[in-house]
């Protein structure tokens, strides 16, 4: 199944400015363990039938960009959003992620995106480029990118991360199928693109202490999970999932409790 829903004027910078080996630590303007807000999309097309709650209309996605810069917050991809906390300059940023990798966000996402000035990053599976996502038993089939779409992706801006190879429950895996879809997914993403790949989103947003030890010492810079408790930290990081129910005023309320309902996040 799908990775599970939850209720609830910045710089950009060039990839590999954080680098995999080194954690951000807040400086002066940020609070050391503030929560970094980043919001969990999945596909952007048509929501006819979705059992998983995992598709957003692309109205409802440029209302809610929107809602954002009136705010006066900007979306940004995680790598940045992170880099700029580091130097102190990540007020008004939000991290926008889409997991899965499919191919709506080229075709309907990414220029939304750029309409609003926003940026993202893309959580890819890359032992499933041009397939479908299977791994979701009720359906529907949606089509994911194929290799060139990523790469357009990648040249349009767009961070690529790895999901892992073929979306599977890592805290489920051996240690075979755990070190193959944290190593060579990365492996195969840097390839493909020619850029450096410093984030990870952990499948269904499950992590034990097995499988971020794991990732952290793949060499990724962070990792996203969605409600990591105790291992919330630069590879567990908390998101807020974002749906088509997502109006203004629940845009908000998210906005205000984000805080109140994470844990404290060190060392970014």
């Amino acid at each position: 199944m799908a990775c599970p829903a939850e209720t609830f004027s910045a710089e950009t910078v060039p990839a590999g400015t954080v680098p995999a080996d080194t954690v951000p630590r807040a400086r002066p303007g940020e609070r050391a363990g503030s929560v970094p807000w980043v919001a969990m999309y999945h596909s952007v097309g048509d929501r006819a039938y979705d059992p998983y709650r995992i598709t957003v209309t692309p109205d409802r996605l440029a209302r809610q960009l929107r809602w954002l810069r009136r705010h006066g917050l900007r979306g940004v991809p995680v790598r940045d959003l992170l880099a700029a906390r580091a130097r102190g300059a990540g007020r008004g940023l939000v991290g926008l992620t889409f997991d899965d990798g499919y191919a709506d966000f080229v075709t309907t996402a990414l220029p939304l995106l750029h309409r609003h000035a926003c940026g993202a990053t893309l959580f890819v599976l890359p032992g499933r480029l041009g397939g479908d996502n299977d791994w979701d038993p009720r359906g529907p089939r949606k089509p994911l990118l194929s290799a060139d779409a990523v790469r357009h992706a990648a040249a349009e801006g767009v961070e690529i991360g790895s999901h892992g190879l073929t979306h599977v429950d890592l805290t489920r895996a051996d240690d075979r199928t755990l070190a193959a879809e944290v190593t060579e997914s990365r492996a195969l993403l840097q390839e493909l693109t020619g850029r450096r790949v410093d984030g990870f989103c952990y499948p269904y947003g499950t992590v034990d202490a097995r499988t971020l030890t794991a990732v952290r010492e793949a060499g990724y810079g962070y990792a996203c999970a969605i409600d990591p408790g105790p291992l919330t930290g630069p590879h567990a990081l908390p998101r807020l999932h974002i749906g088509q129910h997502d109006t203004a005023w629940r845009l908000h309320l998210k906005r205000r409790l984000h805080r109140l309902r994470r844990r404290p996040v060190e060392g970014v």
